[in-house]
């Protein structure tokens, strides 16, 4: 290399330094600005927890001149309690998403204004922690205050129906106030260590716990809260929608049901075929079908108190026939979702002027020649990739509007799924058994980085039910099974079989999920648990 390649080489390096060192700049700017408000959030409330106190000291005061023996039950006197005005406790997570962590001093936890009415109220009300930018770092559970918190969660269980109350429509004005900003994940090359290892790295799950999922008929879908990590919802059979809050306490994991949605179809009452949070958090997106003119796009929103209003169904219907098979949000700063139908359409759907009027566009309908059955977005450019029942890999470049990588192999494709930290490395799910995971690198064309699989014991045939996970860190996949298990890849692992397979149902696995900070995987099955694993 001569001197001028060199010093080319050198200046790029610095360039990409410089760009580095500019988005690391902004970021600490960004979290101080965070910290600044926080900090002045924190003295207001102090101020108004005191202000509360006092008047309490002095209505106790004016109620002992009173009656001075106004705290007994059956002549014995009662000891009472410093605590805050509300009669509902309020658990430290659910404190932390209202803006404000807990320094560990009750006294100066602060109770929102429109709690401090609830006990001329009838009955408890439902409360879902508001959503919140996911930080980097794990959250760490409250367990000293479990106590509290199921006593507060038994209340929201035995609310029927999908209320929730008006104190959350204001998050979502908050969210429109204070939109997240778009956090660009940094780049990780682990295409470089696939198949690279002659041993596996095993997971421990140490102890596994189920509960019913409170579903009447099979379990469908499952996703956890981009922005909330305590936070996941199932759908199933029966075209409900259940939110769940993650309770971690020592060993053992456990959920409590917040609230129950009715999500079937406007018009045939379909359940969601397949579901997907916005990536605000605020709201859940359902796919449905496009034959009889039913409902294709439905919205579950979950700021809204009101019935009525919670669950609302997008006029436009794109598709033309079949069944809509998945739903996905892409991975870009401009908010937009991707739907793939039975009609061979890939559509993506924008996003309006920010008011969630949401418009479609037909990206493609002749470059699949069957059933759209899996959509992703490609992290490091505008790229939408669609798999299909024609056994068809596409990859879509909305900038060009043509199909920049194409790819078709022996079997039918089911899902297609991006790994989180290599931009380049995706995953497609196949109907080969034992060959039903492929990898493959979007700069190369017509190759298979690596495939592995399972063989089922219970059925040869593949479903498309059966959904993967990535690990956050990009190292593992789990999948589902027709068996009662799921089935861990270690994608360094040089073999085709599964680096373990764990037995977590009674009958056939949908989904085990990792969680985003918790040491924990999350799965559904038809025998209507859900499985909650604790990892070592």
């Amino acid at each position: 290399m001569d001197s001028g390649d060199e010093k080319t080489d050198r200046e790029e390096q610095e360039e990409a330094l410089i760009a580095l060192i500019e988005h690391r700049a902004k970021e600490v700017d960004h979290l101080r600005t965070r910290v600044a408000y926080y900090t002045s959030e924190l003295k207001e409330s102090e101020k108004r927890l005191e202000e509360t106190q006092r008047k309490l000291a002095r209505l106790r005061g004016r109620g002992n001149a009173v009656e001075s023996t106004n705290v007994s039950q059956n002549g014995v006197k009662v000891k009472e309690e410093r605590r805050s005005s509300s009669p509902v406790r309020i658990s430290q997570h659910t404190l932390s998403n209202h803006g404000e962590r807990d320094s560990g001093n009750s006294s100066k936890s602060y109770i929102p204004d429109h709690h401090r009415n609830a006990k001329h109220e009838n009955r408890p009300k439902l409360v879902i922690p508001a959503i919140k930018p996911k930080s980097s770092a794990p959250i760490k559970m409250a367990e000293s205050g479990s106590k509290s918190v199921s006593k507060y969660d038994r209340s929201i269980v035995t609310e029927k129906g999908n209320r929730i109350p008006p104190e959350l429509e204001n998050v979502d004005a908050q969210s429109r106030g204070t939109k997240r900003k778009f956090e660009q994940r940094e780049h990780k090359d682990l295409i470089q260590m696939v198949c690279n290892s002659s041993s596996s790295h095993t997971i421990n799950c140490q102890t596994s716990n189920h509960i019913p999922s409170q579903h009447k008929r099979k379990l469908r879908s499952l996703a956890l809260c981009p922005t909330n990590d305590q936070l996941f919802v199932t759908s199933a059979l029966d075209g409900l929608v259940n939110l769940w809050e993650i309770n971690a306490r020592g060993d053992r994991s456990s959920a409590t049901l917040l609230s129950t949605a009715d999500c079937g179809s406007d018009k045939n009452r379909r359940w969601p075929e397949d579901i997907a949070w916005h990536p605000h958090g605020g709201s859940l997106f359902s796919v449905y079908s496009a034959d009889g003119g039913d409902s294709q796009i439905g919205v579950l929103n979950l700021n809204k108190g009101k019935k009525k209003n919670r669950v609302t169904f997008l006029e436009d219907k794109p598709h033309i026939k079949g069944i809509i098979n998945n739903i996905a949000f892409m991975p870009w700063e401009d908010v937009c979702f991707v739907t793939g139908g039975s009609d061979h359409a890939v559509v993506q759907w924008t996003d309006k002027h920010g008011e969630d009027y949401w418009k479609p566009k037909v990206l493609h309908r002749s470059m699949h020649s069957s059933a759209v059955m899996g959509v992703a977005g490609m992290q490091q450019k505008q790229m939408v990739v669609s798999v299909g029942a024609d056994k068809r890999i596409i990859g879509f470049d909305l900038q060009t509007g043509r199909a920049d990588y194409k790819h078709q192999i022996e079997s039918k494709c089911m899902s297609v799924l991006p790994n989180p930290c290599d931009f380049n490395l995706f995953m497609v799910q196949t109907s080969t058994p034992e060959r039903q995971l492929r990898l493959f690198d979007i700069r190369l064309r017509q190759t298979e980085i690596h495939e592995f699989g399972w063989k089922q014991e219970s059925s040869e045939s593949q479903s498309a039910l059966i959904n993967q996970a990535w690990s956050p860190d990009g190292f593992y996949l789990t999948s589902g099974s027709a068996d009662p298990m799921f089935h861990i890849f270690d994608i360094r692992f040089n073999a085709n079989k599964p680096s373990q397979s764990i037995k977590a149902h009674q009958k056939r696995v949908f989904k085990a999920a990792w969680h985003h900070t918790l040491p924990l995987l999350i799965s559904i099955s038809s025998d209507l648990n859900i499985g909650l694993h604790k990892i070592a």
